[in-house]
């Protein structure tokens, strides 16, 4: 994009999101909601003002690394080496549940056995973005929900670069290639191995001679949490496991609090971006025949996921508050399902018609499940003073 059109998106962006989180606030929705909405009625299926958006996908993709970064900060590593133990069995019989009936609503509104795959896969994973987002930052430290919550993401997060894996592997003539599976069992471990000695015999001794220049202290977190993201995703996992590496590497770290609350205005500036192409890339002129399966798969979800982790969790011995709490926060779809989509589409694996139905599930369940969360949890956009906590 060349200069006075990166200057013109970002002033469309977030002089409009300005506008529309007035009216959602007003109307009680979530902010989340106003995003989406404006990338809807900006992006090129609505008014056309910004076409362009491969900029913008890039842009919003670096919110869910920062995401995930703030995330890490937050967690002690013993504590969610503990939680991953518990619900490892959780993340993965759930998943399978989810991708069975978003299976059986593709075949029965007549899509391919391929195509009903894909669009189970899609459906496997809730949302780490609003999940995150809408969990009460100050009290992460002192709050079991928060850590139940993030252990079945990042299980979740696991499970979907096998699930990316197998995806890239039925496009292959060749077929899967097993060798890229047993890959991410040895990576993974080396990943988190290199970035605790790295955090040991470097990036405290860094932060403890300089920390007490913030702009330093600012840049090296940065640097850090791109710099592992990057090496994550050239080792072939995720940005976004890299960043959360990165995180729980300094969260014993005494200066972890400062670095999480200084990235927080970073984090959602890129945040913004990510809705709002969420909403602009969706063609509603292609929405029709995939109105009536969106709606149903997205009721589905929206009531069989909370229900699911809520049984699930309550039979680990979870608190039964504990576990409905956490059901409602993970009820929805995933950015995932929009990334599986897209490959799907542009491997020729699925139709225009089956992509469309993943992305409109996945933006319907974003909408309501956000809502209902704002409406009835402490979040840091509650509707109410008595239950916002940021």
């Amino acid at each position: 994009m060349q200069e006075g059109v990166v200057f013109y998106t970002v002033f469309l962006i977030f002089t409009g999101a300005a506008v529309f989180s007035t009216l959602v606030l007003y109307t009680r929705q979530s902010l989340l909601v106003a995003y989406i909405l404006l990338g809807a009625a900006l992006g090129p299926w609505g008014l056309g003002l910004i076409s362009d958006l491969t900029a913008v996908r890039e842009v919003g993709d670096v919110g869910i690394v920062f995401l995930l970064f703030l995330l890490g900060l937050h967690l002690q590593p013993q504590n969610l080496l503990h939680m991953l133990k518990k619900v490892t069995w959780i993340a993965t019989l759930s998943s399978l549940l989810f991708a069975l009936v978003a299976y059986g609503i593709g075949r029965w509104f007549g899509l391919s056995v391929t195509e009903s795959l894909v669009l189970g896969a899609s459906m496997m994973f809730s949302s780490t973005i609003i999940g995150l987002k809408l969990l009460p930052t100050t009290i992460l430290h002192h709050q079991h929900t928060g850590e139940v919550m993030i252990s079945v993401l990042l299980m979740q997060d696991i499970i979907a670069i096998v699930v990316l894996i197998l995806i890239n592997g039925a496009q292959n003539v060749g077929g899967l290639d097993w060798r890229d599976l047993v890959s991410v069992c040895i990576t993974l471990p080396a990943l988190v191995f290199f970035a605790f000695a790295v955090e040991r015999y470097v990036l405290v001794k860094l932060l403890a001679r300089f920390d007490r220049t913030q702009e330093y202290v600012f840049l090296l977190s940065i640097g850090w949490c791109l710099a592992l993201s990057m090496l994550a995703e050239h080792l072939g996992l995720s940005e976004d496991i890299g960043a959360f590496v990165a995180g729980v590497a300094l969260a014993s770290s005494p200066i972890s609090l400062f670095i999480a609350e200084s990235l927080k205005p970073l984090r959602d500036f890129f945040l913004v971006m990510f809705f709002f192409a969420v909403g602009a890339t969706f063609n509603f002129g292609a929405a029709a025949p995939v109105v009536i399966p969106a709606l149903i798969l997205a009721s589905l979800i929206l009531v069989f996921k909370p229900w699911c982790f809520y049984f699930l969790l309550s039979k680990a011995g979870e608190k039964k508050a504990v576990s409905k709490e956490v059901g409602m926060r993970l009820g929805q779809a995933s950015e995932f399902s929009l990334l599986v989509a897209s490959i799907a589409l542009s491997t020729k694996l699925i139709s225009d018609v089956a992509s469309n139905l993943i992305q409109a599930t996945t933006i319907l369940t974003f909408i309501v499940s956000s809502y209902v969360v704002v409406l009835k949890y402490p979040t840091p956009m509650s509707l109410t003073d008595k239950m916002r906590k940021d």
